[in-house]
């Protein structure tokens, strides 16, 4: 009996030494804590993603955009998807998007002595962002919803000059006189999302069109010789509240 109570304390310690040199024992993190955790670190970082935004973009194309389906590629232990959108980032307006991250953690032993291990584990949480123009954006954990699989969110074109838009213009203030210029250059640019503004100044054709929501402008002058040159400007006086994309960028060019 007493040989059996001796032995004890020399099962018990070589226990520990075992356990200390494996995994540390009592500093074996969990898992599901860890992936927790990690969960919300990955909210963090979108939320710093998604927070500059000085484009009027609706919900679901910042969503398939913005949104990556996983972190760190295909095969990462995280996964991030888009659950829902609704409004845009206009003036006045804001964009909510909600988003679930799913982390899960393998065990680990730890290789080394000294280097903790932990447990498997996983994690599951939800986050509502939401964005506006020109402002910080914001998020916060929700309730995540009973959807195994979400609809996949789809980014519809952004509205701009076509391709062709040089050669349109070029085309159009060659054959134009003063007084067909405007109706020659709208029929180059029928598009209802692009501006025209035309004039005449000192014996020139004067063109410019534009997507002012994209800050994208074409600036074309025919000279009084008959030469067409694209006069240069600063693309400053294209944001909101400037100038904006018309032919003063050329006739009486800000300072």
């Amino acid at each position: 009996m007493l040989d059996a109570m001796a032995v004890l304390p020399r099962i018990g310690a070589l226990t520990v030494a075992t356990c200390l040199l494996l995994s540390g024992c009592a500093d074996y993190r969990d898992g599901h804590s860890m992936a927790r955790d990690w969960a919300a670190a990955e909210a963090q970082r979108l939320d710093v993603d998604l927070e500059h935004r000085d484009r009027i973009r609706d919900a679901e194309y910042i969503a398939a955009t913005g949104i990556p389906r996983a972190a760190g590629g295909d095969s990462s232990p995280v996964r991030i998807e888009a659950l829902a959108w609704s409004g845009r980032t206009a003036p006045g307006e804001q964009a909510v998007i909600d988003v679930r991250i799913a982390v899960t953690v393998t065990e680990d032993h730890g290789s080394t002595f000294g280097d903790l291990g932990h447990s498997a584990g996983q994690a599951t949480r939800c986050y509502r962002y939401r964005l506006e123009l020109h402002r910080a954006t914001s998020h916060q954990e929700i309730d995540c919803p009973a959807v195994a699989t979400p609809p996949m969110p789809t980014a519809a074109p952004v509205p701009a000059l076509p391709d062709d838009a040089r050669a349109r213009l070029t085309a159009a203030l060659r054959t134009a006189t003063p007084s067909t210029l405007a109706g020659a250059v709208r029929a180059a640019f029928p598009e209802r999302h692009v501006t025209v503004d035309t004039a005449t100044h000192e014996g020139a054709l004067v063109a410019a069109v534009g997507v002012p929501a994209e800050r994208d402008c074409l600036l074309m002058v025919r000279t009084a010789g008959g030469a067409i040159e694209s006069p240069g400007y600063d693309p400053v006086w294209l944001e909101p509240g400037e100038t904006g994309c018309g032919t003063g960028l050329y006739i009486s060019p800000p300072r």
